[in-house]
């Protein structure tokens, strides 16, 4: 959703008096945007995780330990690369870090599933299982 006028002309104001006020934070804000680097980095990750595992193959098929070895490296460093990098490359918040009001009509539900733990008359999943095994039982 677009901003109106007037937001854009607040934001701006804000912008000018951030830079009249603290110019180094300024430029260092504005000089990249963290979630670039980190898709990048993810990137990577998964190029390194696809290069490991052709290492690890290759060096099955070679029947040489040394190239599967480096293979297997190459490819930890990259998963771990990639999950390091995740969830700042897609923008995903954690349930912690999130003010309370900014959570939605969800409720503190876990996060990436919202509004699954709160429906009324749903037990959870152990609950349900039980109550099936001594039906089961029962009869």
């Amino acid at each position: 959703m677009p901003l109106s006028e007037h937001e854009q002309r607040l934001l701006e104001q804000i912008e000018r008096a951030l830079v009249d006020d603290d110019p180094k934070f300024a430029s260092s804000v504005r000089t990249g945007d963290r979630r670039l680097k980190a898709r990048r980095a993810l990137q990577v990750g998964v190029v390194l995780v696809v290069i490991g595992l052709a290492g690890l193959v290759g060096g099955a098929v070679a029947q040489s330990v040394p190239v599967g070895a480096l293979g297997s490296l190459v490819m930890f460093a990259g998963a771990a690369l990639a999950v390091l990098n995740y969830k700042a490359a897609t923008g995903v918040v954690e349930a912690g870090s999130a003010p309370a009001d900014s959570r939605g009509p969800a409720g503190p539900g876990r996060p990436g599933r919202p509004g699954r733990a709160n429906r009324p008359g749903r037990q959870p999943l152990k609950s349900r299982l039980e109550e099936r095994f001594r039906r089961r039982y029962d009869q």
